[in-house]
């Protein structure tokens, strides 16, 4: 069985789906996509079965040359079973997933993605929504710190990694 990854944002169609896409990108230079598989979720339902974000896809193919995949959906009550890790893009995000778990049993599996980072300080990935490029480009170098941070980190999470 791979071990499964969960980022979760608000809408599903700018943090979380270049966290997955990001992260699939490092798990397949690294040679584990057959280990490690990710999706993405929004906790909101406004943009269900959206594509990513158009200036966040082009951050993305413009610092890494990777093309964002996905439709955005909604995190459901059932994810907590489905996945090994759910990482929140920030406290708000965070929030929202554990009230999902009034009986607290899947918490240990709800982190900030921002807790891998290594090279930036922010304990939350901006929402760069409002924001001109810039806050995109921080996102993408923001999701890249975490993101390798996440992939050293995994196998002290899973064994059989």
């Amino acid at each position: 069985m791979p071990y499964k990854l969960l980022f979760v944002c608000l809408g599903n169609i700018c943090r979380s789906p270049a966290a997955e896409n990001i992260m699939n990108h490092l798990i397949e230079q690294a040679g584990l996509s057959e280990r490690i598989v990710c999706d993405s979720a929004g906790t909101s339902s406004y943009h269900t079965g959206s594509p990513p974000d158009s200036r966040m896809s082009f951050a993305a193919r413009q610092k890494l040359q990777i093309k964002l995949l996905g439709k955005a959906r909604q995190f459901q009550k059932s994810d907590f079973e489905n996945f090994d890790l759910i990482l929140a893009m920030d406290q708000d995000n965070y929030e929202d997933i554990l009230s999902l778990d009034p009986a607290r049993k899947y918490r240990h599996k709800v982190h900030l993605i921002c807790d891998f980072c290594s090279r930036h300080n922010l304990k939350e990935v901006p929402d760069p929504y409002y924001g001109g490029p810039e806050g995109f480009n921080r996102v993408i170098d923001l999701l890249v710190d975490a993101c390798e941070g996440l992939l050293k980190d995994l196998p002290s999470q899973d064994s059989g990694l």
